[in-house]
């Protein structure tokens, strides 16, 4: 899937914008503050009814206004849409229906960004890593929605438990459903991950290939991988029930990267962090594409930053053999080279104040 078109209505910065996207390659270029971030938010959006910079809805409309929308015609001429106001109303469009639900959205945008704070994040907790295997699992095991959904429910029904310390009979019941769901989503997720990993090697053999053979992927189910989770649950029953929530399950995995015993992020400069994280998105994308013939969507905020001439090269490499549309900003055009191909088949927009001008190669 690719975008053909992007429309955005009171976002941000934008009172109003209208693109015509290039199936492959979009450059976006301006100044701190311009709006080329604001773009690529409104893409992410779309694919996911939240942002990747804030939490708070208010933050993304234009203060002059109670609402913005968002839509785009995608190349299968599929328009699709969102408007989203002050108030948390949620309106989702599909060829101009509305009675769609945001899986449905996600069904025909699949959406990854990679900023420079978002892989910070990643290398600095757990939460950003479990998001990320999650979204991959979204697209590609096709029955991993209903676990989760289901788990969810059972969790927080453990938890209420746990919190206002009621046992006997109600625990043990939402026990049995919370260790056989934790244990279908562990095996999903351990498949998952090595498929991935399989596919990240090729990747880092582009992007890192230094280190490309060195890496492994740790996987951990969110307990002890040598224990059944109700042994797990049972000799930690006083440790849950002080805490008032579940210490061990699905909801704890991590995924780890690991070089020579040690956390990529103690051996890995910046710059590499971020060539090690393209790599792992631009794998998950290629898993998504085989599995539903999505071809996903990459954003990429700010090349520029943490990355010298030679990995914006390598980069370019990569960028050569991907099947899928990119959305890449940057303070300026000398900041993309090496990257703007020389053939000029792409698209160059340039961002002031919330004014989109669309810029012809050179």
């Amino acid at each position: 899937m690719s975008i053909q078109s992007l429309t955005t209505s009171n976002f941000r910065n934008f009172n109003y914008a209208n693109i015509k996207c290039h199936p492959q390659l979009n450059f976006i270029v301006g100044d701190n503050g311009s709006g080329k971030s604001s773009l690529l938010e409104s893409i992410f959006f779309l694919g996911h009814g939240k942002s990747f910079r804030t939490a708070k809805i208010e933050n993304l409309i234009n203060s002059s206004n109670d609402h913005f929308v968002v839509s785009v015609k995608d190349d299968q001429n599929f328009q699709l849409g969102v408007k989203r106001d002050n108030k948390s109303n949620f309106e989702i469009k599909i060829n101009g229906d509305s009675k769609y639900r945001l899986s449905d959205l996600a069904k025909h945008l699949a959406v990854q960004v990679i900023t420079p704070e978002t892989f910070r994040l990643f290398f600095g907790g757990p939460k950003e890593r479990r998001r990320f295997v999650d979204l991959g699992l979204f697209h590609v095991e096709h029955n991993f929605v209903d676990l989760w959904r289901d788990f969810r429910k059972v969790l927080l029904q453990r938890n209420a438990c746990l919190k206002n310390k009621i046992l006997g009979q109600q625990l043990d019941y939402w026990n049995t459903s919370f260790c056989q769901l934790s244990e279908q989503i562990a095996e999903v997720r351990a498949k998952y991950i090595t498929e991935l990993g399989t596919e990240l090697k090729q990747w880092l053999s582009i992007l890192l290939p230094d280190i490309a053979n060195k890496i492994e992927l740790h996987y951990s189910q969110g307990w002890n991988n040598n224990k059944q989770l109700a042994t797990v649950l049972k000799d930690n029953a006083e440790r849950e029930r002080i805490y008032g929530h579940s210490m061990f399950g699905a909801h704890k995995f991590d995924v780890k990267f690991i070089h020579q015993k040690l956390n990529i992020e103690q051996i890995l400069s910046r710059g590499q962090q971020k060539l090690f994280l393209m790599a792992l998105t631009i794998a998950q994308a290629n898993l998504i594409f085989r599995s539903q013939q999505i071809a996903p969507i990459i954003l990429i905020d700010d090349i520029g930053a943490e990355l010298d001439t030679n990995s914006r090269t390598v980069i370019t490499s990569a960028i050569a053999k991907l099947n899928c549309q990119l959305f890449i900003t940057a303070i300026d055009e000398t900041a993309l080279e090496p990257i703007i191909p020389k053939q000029k088949n792409y698209s160059m927009f340039h961002v002031k104040h919330g004014v989109i001008t669309e810029k012809q190669p050179i």
